[in-house]
């Protein structure tokens, strides 16, 4: 049975017509990166199923970037369903677009390996990876328009904000099937075929969504507008070719969601990565510990929508931004007192120098992980930054080798620039084995009590800045032409600033020799959107969007 359109009261209790539709727009969204993160949490076992032509490390390379032409892709499926959205309508939008998503995620798990139809198959995958990039860039904003425009005034912070723990859920979900395919299987049968179920099982997902959402009506809102005939004709012409409103999309790009993604991507995916790589914590205990911090403090997700309700959606956004500013080099100085001691305690006991010509030291940025760093003060400097030491530099005479000291000991690197790409390999493994720091610590030298409460702090600045941002993208933009403005600003800032996060800070890490240096980055980005938010975008919980 549909759902009858919601009248928009000035305040009350939530309805049933309100939960479903807040339930279903969420679900949906559920699945949908539920797809998108069945890929990267795959991405090894992809990478031997249809990158073998490659070496090992080369085709995990080759694996994530397909994993981030995803992500690349996103401002462009903005654009594309966000005019379909504003011209025909949220709710068979937002249909189209979960259509795509699972069937993408379907055929991957179909698709032949390399060894069954050859390069044919690495390309199909990249091509469904686009799809389903484009399909996430139409689903967000679509399920948040959607659902603001049902919820009543005074409310829009609450009904948005379950919107914003879906790509939590999302990724919960993907770990739980990928963890249950395996342990029912055994890690044999699942890396030779088992690995194409959870793929599979999307199917059944995509059928449930679309039911479910076939059940609702359109947004009373745009149903309105499209009686009057005062929807728009050119959604991409109102929103980006009107100065008044492009002004607007900047501003909402540089002052609110740039921040907002750079401390969403740092207070979870590089905080990972900081254990993991740079402090060597064992995988294991690492993702369990986030896994921990993230079922504390997803619920404040819905706690910072429903306060932003009452006091705004800016100064939460933005005071999150300014605490994530203000408190990352000691909490992340914190990660490895309590998380790698040992290392902490080998390094300020044998400092470490590197000793290089400076014409011979690059910026390692490569964000599409095709350049090879062979220089030798590139090689001593990417390992070192990959151990997790902080280094000095010191200038050495012109075309000489690089060398690393380690108190009274001397490592000299290698050039590798006049190698063959087999001799490099070789080494490049054999100068990363060298011993230039502290063992990996042991389970019991890791205090997990402390560091699960250090990355509980960083997911809770997540959920100040990520819990109110779908409320304050929509009532920033008129009705007729709110799905396209609020998702390109929306999806450049997640996709772009926040997805080249992690191989900004590498590159940073790398060319400083400070392993902190890289949270210059977010700290920059985020501050920069708390001074241009705050100076120049309107608080709008009082706004009648309609």
């Amino acid at each position: 049975m549909a759902v009858t359109p919601i009248a928009h009261p000035s305040g009350g209790d939530i309805t049933s017509g309100h939960k479903r539709v807040i339930f279903a727009s969420s679900l949906g969204t559920v699945f949908e990166w539920y797809d998108f993160y069945l890929y990267g949490a795959l991405a090894a076992v992809i990478a031997k199923q249809f990158f073998s032509a490659l070496d090992p490390t080369s085709g995990f390379i080759f694996a994530l970037l397909a994993f981030a032409a995803g992500f690349a892709v996103r401002p462009f499926g903005a654009l594309v369903f966000g005019r379909l959205g504003d011209m025909v309508g949220r709710k068979h939008t937002f249909l189209v677009t979960i259509v795509i998503m699972g069937l993408s995620t379907f055929f991957v798990g179909l698709l032949p390996s390399y060894n069954s139809i050859g390069v044919a198959a690495p390309i199909i995958l990249i091509l469904l990876r686009m799809l389903q990039g484009l399909a996430l860039g139409g689903e967000y904003g679509g399920a948040a328009t959607y659902v603001a425009e049902h919820a009543p005034n005074g409310k829009r912070g609450l009904y948005t904000s379950f919107i914003q723990t879906t790509a939590t859920l999302g990724l919960f979900l993907s770990l739980l099937v990928i963890l249950g395919c395996r342990l029912a299987l055994g890690p044999e049968a699942f890396d030779a075929w088992g690995w194409r179920l959870p793929f599979l099982l999307s199917f059944v997902l995509l059928g449930m969504s679309v039911y479910i959402r076939m059940q609702l009506n359109e947004s009373p809102l745009f149903q309105q507008m499209k009686e009057e005939g005062t929807h728009s004709k050119a959604p991409l012409k109102d929103s980006f070719g009107n100065w008044a409103n492009a002004r607007i999309v900047i501003l909402a790009l540089v002052g609110a969601t740039a921040g907002q993604a750079v401390v969403w991507y740092a207070g979870q995916f590089y905080a990972l990565f900081f254990l993991t790589q740079t402090l060597k914590v064992d995988g294991t205990m690492a993702n369990l510990l986030m896994a921990a911090a993230l079922i504390i403090a997803t619920p404040f997700f819905v706690v910072f929508g429903w306060l932003s309700d009452r006091i705004g959606r800016k100064p939460i956004i933005i005071a999150g931004c300014v605490l994530a500013a203000a408190t990352y080099f000691p909490l992340f100085g914190a990660l490895t007192h309590y998380a790698n001691p040992a290392l902490e305690a080998a390094v300020a006991a044998n400092p470490v120098v590197v000793v290089a010509d400076p014409a011979q030291c690059s910026v390692q940025f490569d964000p599409i992980g095709k350049t090879v760093f062979n220089k030798s003060c590139d090689i001593a400097k990417s390992a070192l930054a990959r151990s997790g030491v902080t280094y000095a530099n010191e200038v050495a005479p012109a075309d000489s080798i690089a060398v690393i000291r380690v108190g009274a000991a001397v490592i000299p690197a290698f050039d590798g620039r006049n190698m063959a790409e087999a001799e490099f390999k070789i080494a490049s493994a054999q100068f990363a084995a060298t011993k230039t720091h502290a063992p990996a610590p042991k389970t019991p030298g890791v205090n997990k009590t402390m560091v699960l409460v250090i990355l509980t702090i960083l997911v809770l600045y997540v959920t100040m800045v990520y819990g109110p941002i779908a409320a304050w993208l929509v009532e920033l933009f008129p009705t007729r032409i709110r799905y396209t403005s609020m998702s390109l600003p929306y999806h450049i800032g997640n996709g772009w600033f926040g997805g080249f996060l992690p191989t900004t800070a590498f590159a940073l890490v790398a060319f400083s020799g400070d392993i902190y240096f890289g949270l210059w980055y977010p700290i920059a980005i985020a501050l920069m959107t708390a001074v241009i938010g705050a100076l120049f975008l309107p608080e709008t919980k009082n706004s009648d969007i309609s």
